[in-house]
């Protein structure tokens, strides 16, 4: 889906037939509630209590088996409130092929928000940048999709290292405090570091297992094939994202090379255990495959746990 050359309407068209055909509702805002209230949907028939119960909810079939009145009670129903934090910080500005990470993160927000949408439900959004977290107020599902599609036109915040102490083990903790009501919560992020750790155990895993203790969580990790092998194109200069930092390689060296493709494999196996442990969702999106595709896999072979009022 070329999100950086066609507008944000034709994106918007492309990617909502897209989700209508390969992503039918698995995280769609149809939402039970485990207690019983205002609803449509009968959950258990009592006796009726005059002056409490509603007399157009009476069961004629069990009034008549019984000889007293009985009325059914439906199951609670609540609008559905999705949160998605994406990683905006300067690491997600690279793409060497069709798209950047950042512009597949952006086209993830717009599929979560169409794939949630229902009566009442809304999508707002977090993004973590260098200066710290910037919160977007829950729209509409469709609304909230044109949002995040249009960004892929604006200036990205991309400034190397932090001014603020804000990294994704930071920002998931404030995500998942910021609003506790029980709903969709989607990460998008790189897993890349200023620190460059690439062992276990990471710093988000505590705040992610609580996230997810508490919501129906995914996370959605977007790489870029640059990150996974080095190509063999002779001397270059790498420049970090997060901290500005250079350093001249080789990347002609089979065993440099060969050592760079363990080292970043090795990182994607610990990063998959780390938010399997935490019992979330995880799916891995690349800028050179059709992201819609493999998302469209991912939710519709995954069982969805109910989410609970």
């Amino acid at each position: 889906m070329p999100l950086g050359t066609a507008s944000p309407e034709a994106v918007f068209d492309a990617l909502d037939l897209a989700v209508r055909r390969r992503l039918p509702g698995r995280l769609h805002g149809d939402k039970r509630g485990l207690r019983l209230g205002p609803g449509s949907d009968p959950e258990e028939v009592v006796r009726y209590r005059p002056g409490e119960d509603d007399v157009r909810r009476i069961d004629w079939n069990v009034t008549a088996r019984s000889g007293e009145a009985h009325v059914w009670r439906p199951v609670a129903e609540h609008e559905l409130e999705a949160w998605v934090l994406v990683d905006d910080t300067a690491s997600m500005a690279f793409g060497t092929v069709h798209l950047e990470k950042r512009q597949v993160a952006d086209g993830v927000t717009a599929a979560v928000a169409l794939l949630t949408q229902g009566p009442g439900n809304r999508l707002g959004t977090a993004h973590l940048a260098a200066d710290g977290l910037t919160w977007a107020q829950p729209l509409p599902s469709r609304a909230a999709a044109h949002r995040a599609l249009r960004r892929h036109r604006a200036t990205a915040a991309v400034g190397s290292g932090g001014s603020v102490d804000v990294g994704l083990a930071r920002a998931v903790r404030t995500f998942a405090t910021r609003h506790p009501r029980p709903g969709v919560r989607v990460v998008v992020t790189d897993f890349v570091e200023p620190d460059g750790r690439m062992e276990r155990p990471f710093a988000w895993e505590t705040p992610l297992r609580r996230l997810a203790a508490v919501h129906e969580t995914l996370v959605v990790e977007v790489v870029d094939p640059r990150e996974l092998e080095l190509p063999d194109v002779g001397a270059v200069t790498l420049e970090d994202p997060e901290t500005g930092r250079r350093r001249e390689i080789f990347t002609s060296d089979r065993r440099l090379r060969a050592r760079y493709a363990a080292a970043t494999a090795a990182h994607r196996a610990a990063t998959a255990d780390a938010v399997r442990a935490a019992r979330a969702g995880h799916v891995l999106l690349r800028t050179d495959r059709d992201w819609v595709r493999d998302l469209a896999r991912f939710v519709n072979g995954r069982p969805m746990r109910r989410v609970t009022a």
